[in-house]
């Protein structure tokens, strides 16, 4: 089976590099679809900064859900191929069960 741009999503081969983290893969495919000149020009067009752009090609900042969705709603690409094309093969996200817990009133602040 192969995506919206062109990537066979059944290869389970070891060395394939496509399962790697890799958000610059992301970014360049991005630019190639939208017909972009570099990374200033994708970052007006996600309506970002671009130091949100560079600070994502050297890996010290993640791509975010609300950035993942700009993308997918700029370029038309699915949010799957999106997650594919960086390398998130996860099925599943959780959420800590420890978010949704009320704090303990031992542990709260100003309790005598």
């Amino acid at each position: 089976m192969t995506n919206q741009v062109g990537i066979d999503m059944n290869s389970d081969s070891e060395n394939d590099e496509l399962l790697q983290y890799n958000p610059n893969r992301l970014l360049d495919t991005l630019i190639e679809n939208l017909r972009l000149k570099n990374d200033a020009a994708l970052s007006r067009a996600l309506e970002v900064a671009p130091p949100v752009i560079s600070k994502i090609r050297h890996h010290r900042l993640p791509v975010g859900a609300s950035l993942l969705i700009r993308m997918h709603e700029v370029s038309d690409l699915s949010i799957r191929d999106l997650r594919y094309l960086m390398g998130d093969r996860r099925a599943k996200f959780r959420i800590s069960d420890k978010q949704f817990k009320p704090k303990d009133k031992d542990n709260s602040v100003g309790a005598e």
